[in-house]
């Protein structure tokens, strides 16, 4: 599983419903260069979930805990010092870890832009899997022309999990959701668009990749 090394920077976030923008300064960190596929998973965990099966493919069909729970795993696997703690349900991010992690909302969308200042970083047929082209289901990762940081998969394909609480004040423990999958009209695949879901849905288009902090 490649990861890049993504550098220092800033990212400008926008919510459509709230008509919110807000920065985030950002650390180095490394992002998979592509989503957890069947294989990985399965590697890791001994089983595969997901419903269209191919080991090149994405995994899907695994919530957010099922994502939190495989960066433990791959983690104590490595002997790194797992990121998250976990406890009746409740999540904690230890920031100081060495282990595999999801990245938050904000690394997503600077790591997808990769510099770029348009909603796509390239022509959507090129990068992305998605309803015109997918022929309605998920297809192996890396196909698809990578953004210039080298990162494959980033829209299209199969939305991937974040770290962050959607809107708390509204929806409570939702989870962000980012990227646009195979059956998603072109318009839900750009760098900005978010979507939510509850911690323990594990739905046929969502899956994620994983990052871990640069120490």
């Amino acid at each position: 599983m490649k990861l890049i090394a993504i550098p220092a920077g800033q990212a400008t976030l926008t919510d459509r419903r709230t008509q919110r923008t807000w920065s985030v300064p950002l650390a180095p960190y490394l992002l998979a260069a592509h989503p957890v596929t069947q294989a990985e998973y399965a590697e890791v965990t001994g089983h595969n979930p997901s419903t269209a099966k191919g080991e090149r493919h994405p995994v899907e069909t695994v919530s957010w805990l099922d994502a939190i729970t495989f960066c433990n795993t791959k983690s104590e696997q490595e002997n790194l010092t797992p990121a998250y703690r976990i406890d009746a349900g409740e999540v904690e991010w230890n920031q100081a870890a060495t282990g595999y992690r999801l990245p938050a909302e904000a690394e997503w969308e600077y790591a997808c832009r990769a510099g770029t200042t348009t909603p796509r970083y390239g022509p959507l047929d090129d990068i992305a899997w998605y309803r015109d082209n997918s022929a309605e289901h998920p297809h192996n990762v890396g196909e698809k022309a990578a953004n210039p940081w080298g990162l494959h998969d980033l829209l299209g394909n199969v939305w991937e999990w974040c770290w962050d609480l959607y809107d708390p004040e509204v929806y409570g423990t939702y989870r962000v959701l980012r990227g646009g999958g195979w059956l998603d009209e072109h318009w839900s695949c750009r760098a900005g668009v978010r979507r939510r879901s509850h911690p323990s849905f594990a739905i046929d288009d969502v899956g994620f990749r994983i990052a871990r902090s640069a120490h």
